[in-house]
């Protein structure tokens, strides 16, 4: 049977996210939420999948759902945005509180081995692991640009990678670094549209090694090199600064040392982009995504981001918000990593089991919830950025470079 304080909180989330959904109790007992039709229904399995959920909110259901403890019928995005609409996710309590500050800890960036640790341990999957579900061929594992028109996940990331170029004013004659370059697909598509050259910077020993090979296969040695190097290891100069999806992984203490030496990569009177997931506001980053797939990473304030900037002597030119762009760039992730699941199973069952796919279909539906919720406070940034102030002739005084015919 229901414990009072679980009663109280599935009705509670049934009252604040207006949805309907059942119950099913470990003794077949079914307790419904809302009237009529179920949109999904959650089974519990063991006494001990309760108590956690009872105790420990969101983080207990979820990690009892991990461990098959747990199941979830019906449409599984809608439970999750349910949960958030509920707030359910923000009313972690004080055991779950203590447990991410001591995860922060543990895992603080502070240390460059450390750091090179934490990126590995998310992003040394492998190639054959990410590339049945990212877009084909340039694997872009972040988010992407979905104007009007869009119809696929690779004219989006393609599009995603025009823009930060237009943005940029990135030209031949530029020399570029790429700071947390994953699969090179920002490298690749600007020297083969473009013709400028640059360097990657990344440090998962993985990427590094499929990029290098990756290279050398399409004879571009002399245009595109790989760095494997911490984000703050600053070895020279150069013309523009893309940085795309590596903010998030600074830290809380490091923030002002990896913006520092975005500062330092780039020429005086350079150009560069910081592409970033970031709060509306100071918020703690959630257990469950430092716990069970960043470890290590923070989302930061864009005040904060802001402000660390001006202390590098950067001007900010431009800031725009892509939060909507994540959700269907997420939903393509989710519906791809679904279908080729067996295939990325088959390549090693014991590492990527039915655990590791609970927790990345709850990580990858999950996020697409989370940005695409009205209430929502955790969004997509990109800012363009100069090193001192910009001259008339340094950058457009308008944003018709942006959207106006293909160059």
């Amino acid at each position: 049977m229901l414990s009072l304080s679980l009663r109280n909180m599935l009705n509670g989330i049934g009252e604040r996210a207006s949805t309907r959904f059942a119950v099913v109790m470990p003794d077949g007992s079914r307790y419904p939420v809302g009237e009529g039709i179920p949109v999904f229904t959650i089974t519990f399995h063991t006494e001990a999948a309760v108590f956690a959920t009872a105790t420990r909110g969101h983080i207990g259901l979820m990690e009892a759902y991990f461990d098959q403890e747990v199941d979830v019928q019906g449409d599984f995005g809608a439970a999750l945005a349910a949960a958030m609409a509920a707030g359910l996710d923000q009313n972690s309590g004080a055991l779950n509180g203590i447990e991410n500050s001591l995860h922060e800890l543990r895992h603080s960036n502070r240390d460059p081995a450390q750091a090179k640790a934490n990126a590995r341990a998310h992003y040394g999957l492998g190639t054959g692991f990410y590339r049945p579900w990212l877009d084909d061929p340039l694997m872009m594992y972040t988010c992407g640009y979905w104007p009007e028109g869009t119809r696929s996940l690779e004219e989006a990331q393609r599009r995603k990678i025009d823009h930060v170029c237009r943005k940029i004013l990135l030209q031949p004659e530029d020399r570029f670094i790429d700071i947390g370059c994953g699969f090179g697909g920002f490298m690749f598509r600007a020297q083969e549209k473009i013709g400028a050259t640059g360097v990657g910077l990344n440090t998962t020993t993985e990427q590094v090694e499929w990029l290098r090979d990756e290279i050398e296969r399409r004879g571009l040695e002399a245009s595109l090199q790989v760095r494997e190097a911490d984000f703050r290891d600053v070895d020279a100069q150069y013309d523009k600064v893309v940085s795309i999806g590596t903010l998030e992984h600074a830290g809380r203490d490091q923030l002002p040392e990896v913006i520092r030496a975005h500062a330092q990569f780039l020429k005086p009177g350079g150009l560069g982009i910081l592409h970033f997931i970031g709060h509306m506001g100071r918020f703690e980053t959630g257990l469950f995504i430092r716990k069970h797939v960043f470890p290590g990473g923070w989302i930061p304030s864009l005040a904060d981001v802001i402000v660390e900037m001006e202390r590098s002597g950067l001007e900010v030119l431009d800031i725009e918000n892509l939060r909507r762009h994540y959700a269907p760039t997420l939903d393509a992730w989710a519906e791809r990593f679904e279908a080729h699941w067996p295939v990325i199973q088959a390549q090693d069952p014991q590492r990527f089991n039915e655990r590791f796919r609970r927790v990345w279909r709850t990580y990858l539906i999950g996020c697409a919830e989370m940005f695409r919720s009205p209430a929502g406070y955790t969004h997509l940034f990109q800012i363009v950025f100069s090193k001192g102030n910009v001259t008339p002739h340094g950058y457009p005084m308008g944003r018709g470079h942006l959207y106006g015919p293909e160059r």
